[in-house]
């Protein structure tokens, strides 16, 4: 396996890392209840995922 014959500097590493930052999750508004959830995931809060129930909530007592 190769290896590198100097140390790469910070600034170089730093350069090539720029494109590399997290980015915030796309949000949707739900069509059922109104609530934002992640795209392509079940609503949290009513279960729901393209207009369809998927996970039936239990209601707290």
């Amino acid at each position: 396996m190769a290896h590198p014959k100097r140390r790469q500097s910070k600034t170089r590493t730093r350069k090539r890392r720029t494109h590399d930052g997290a980015v915030a999750p796309t949000l949707a508004v739900c069509s059922t209840c109104g609530s934002y959830y992640v795209y392509h995931t079940v609503c949290p809060s009513c279960g729901t995922y393209r207009g369809k129930i998927a996970i039936v909530k239990e209601t707290a007592e």
